[in-house]
């Protein structure tokens, strides 16, 4: 793996993350002389669900996803029009902020907290500081920009800062570091945050070539080398990802309405909010059923956008990603997964399944700004994730 650069921080600025290089491709991720180090005062954002295990097997995995793209959704509207980085991974997320935001940040964040514990039921973990702070700490953030297409962005990790501030967001690590992580509860006033724009409205993506595969890489020397490997053995192509146009389907109304009215409402009666994103699909349904460009928007475009504008996660020593993958091709994947984590070159988890879920934060839909961000179904990070402690206790009880 390339060395992390370690010249001195940039000046802080509003643009930082607009002016980094840009990394079109999943395997650009992996470059590392184009990340940037971070400014000392961006604040760094983690959140993950507490028993999100025990959530998804209650079957409520689409609520996960929801709940964890919430603080994206509402930290990247209060910061408009300014870029921020943002990682989805199933059941969290990693986001920074500049300066300027990083009071309303907080509130918004424990907004968020209140909002998800309140109305699906869910607690939501969260740690926040400034970059200066990890560093101070020992650890480094250092940013990757992942652009697929003009507009689209999400942001990729290096340094050891996030692994750092996730630790500390779960109680672990210096307990210096594990009070000023903490976000109070006293500043979630009840106030409605903004979600605009978060949505899921697709059906379960079904697999096309055989299983969604996904995968959680930790530890590699070399993650590229191991990324490369594997999407090999899986004979990837053109029909690699996940989201497709013939794996794209929905139906009315949108099985996920529901998590789309209860975030939407914003203090409002729940009836309305029902009924008003039951109209809004219905005539969505209705234009994708038609085919044709309609004030602007066309959804034969869209839907070749959306191949595009998905997410890849990674982040410090860790890669996740959801891949169709041919069914036979899946036992020569985990035999070179073993082969490598008995070497001790890597820790691993995988999980096999027959449909991917997208979760969906639309910005401007006739404008091509839109993102959306995929976990593989019956339990997809969550689950893959359960495997690898699974695998490391076996390891450590040896």
């Amino acid at each position: 793996m390339d060395a992390i650069r370690t010249e001195p921080p940039q000046a802080s600025g509003e643009n930082f993350f607009a002016e980094l290089p840009r990394l079109a491709g999943a395997s650009d991720t992996f470059d590392t002389a184009r990340y940037r180090p971070a400014p000392d005062d961006w604040e760094l954002v983690v959140t993950d669900i507490v028993g999100s295990t025990k959530a998804v097997a209650e079957g409520r995995h689409k609520t996960v996803n929801f709940v964890a793209a919430m603080a994206i959704a509402a930290l990247k509207n209060l910061c408009a029009p300014t870029q921020l980085p943002f990682l989805f991974g199933g059941d969290g997320s990693v986001v920074m902020v500049p300066p300027q935001s990083a009071a309303a940040a907080r509130q918004a964040l424990a907004r968020v907290r209140g909002f998800a514990l309140r109305e699906f039921g869910m607690q939501l973990r969260v740690g926040v500081c400034p970059v200066r702070l990890l560093r101070e700490f020992g650890s480094d953030v250092v940013v990757g920009r992942f652009e697929p297409t003009p507009g689209n962005h999400f942001g990729v990790f290096q340094g050891g800062g996030v692994a750092m501030l996730e630790a500390a967001a779960r109680g672990r690590g210096d307990a210096a570091l594990i009070a000023q992580v903490a976000v109070p509860e006293t500043l979630d006033d009840g106030e409605a945050v903004d979600l605009d724009g978060l949505s899921c409205r697709w059906n379960p993506l079904q697999s096309g070539r055989g299983r969604m595969l996904t995968l959680i890489l930790q530890g590699a020397a070399d993650p590229g080398a191991i990324h490369a490997r594997v999407m090999a053995l899986a004979r990837q192509g053109g029909a690699a990802a996940p989201v497709r146009p013939d794996t794209l389907r929905t139906g009315w109304p949108p099985k996920g309405f529901w998590l789309e009215a209860q975030a939407s409402r914003r203090g409002g009666a729940l009836w309305i909010a029902v009924l008003k994103v039951l109209a809004n699909t219905l005539l969505a349904r209705l234009i994708f059923l038609v085919g044709r460009p309609v004030g602007g928007f066309d959804p034969e475009r869209y839907i070749a956008e959306i191949s595009s504008n998905t997410d890849f996660c990674k982040h410090d020593d860790t890669v996740s990603f959801v891949i169709d993958c041919p069914q036979d091709c899946i036992a020569a994947i985990k035999a070179y997964l073993d082969q490598r984590s008995a070497a001790g070159e890597l820790r691993y988890g995988m999980n096999v399944s027959e449909t991917a879920l997208m979760t969906c934060l639309v910005t401007a839909a006739a404008g091509g700004l839109h993102v959306h961000f995929v976990d593989g179904g019956d339990g997809g990070y969550t689950a893959a994730a359960k495997t690898m402690k699974a695998q490391a206790a076996q390891v450590a009880a040896r």
